[in-house]
C-alpha cells in the first residue's frame, strides 16, 4: 500500500463522514484543485486504501431493530475447525460481523434481526452449522449509545 501523506489523510477523514462529497468541494476543503484531488482519491481506491462507498440504512426502516451479540465457544480448536466456522458464518445474511477473538470465547457475532423468534432461529442455525460448538452467550442490545464505521485518521 502507498504511503499516506497529510493531504491523503485529510481526504480519508472527510470521505469517511461525507462519502458523497463532490471532488470540487473536497478539493476546496483540503486546498487542492479538483483534478489533483480526484487523482489522489483514485490512487487510494486502486491501492485498496479506500475499499468502497455505501449508504448507511436506518435498521428501523427495514424492521431490523433487534441487535444481538453472540459469544461462541468451541469445544475443539484447529485451523480446519476455524475454516469451517468461517465458511458457515459467511453465508448467513443476518450476521453483520463475525470475529475470531482471543480470550474466554472464540467468536463474537453481531446480528441485526426483526424479532426474538428470528434470533432464536439464527442461534439454532449457527449452532447446527458450526463444528464442535460448546456453548454460547447472547447479549441483546437495549440502547445503542454509539455506532460508527469511521476510523480515527492520524494527522
Amino acid at each position: 500500500m502507498a504511503e499516506l501523506d497529510r493531504i491523503d489523510r485529510r481526504i480519508l477523514d472527510i470521505l469517511q463522514r461525507e462519502g458523497r462529497i463532490s471532488m470540487t468541494e473536497l478539493g476546496e476543503r483540503i486546498g487542492l484543485s479538483t483534478s489533483p484531488c480526484a487523482e489522489r482519491v483514485r490512487r487510494m481506491e486502486r491501492s485498496g486504501v479506500i475499499t468502497g462507498y455505501h449508504a448507511r440504512v436506518d435498521p428501523k426502516a427495514l424492521g431490523r431493530t433487534l441487535l444481538v451479540f453472540v459469544e461462541i465457544t468451541l469445544s475443539a480448536k484447529s485451523g480446519e475447525v476455524f475454516d469451517e466456522v468461517r465458511k458457515a458464518l459467511l453465508h448467513m445474511p443476518e450476521v453483520m460481523e463475525c470475529h475470531l477473538v482471543s480470550g474466554s470465547f472464540d467468536y463474537l457475532v453481531k446480528a441485526r434481526l426483526a424479532e426474538m423468534a428470528e434470533y432464536r432461529n439464527l442461534l439454532g442455525d449457527i449452532l447446527k452449522r458450526i463444528p464442535v460448538p460448546c456453548q454460547s452467550h447472547s447479549y441483546v442490545v437495549m440502547e445503542e449509545v454509539k455506532e460508527t464505521t469511521a476510523l480515527v485518521v492520524p494527522t
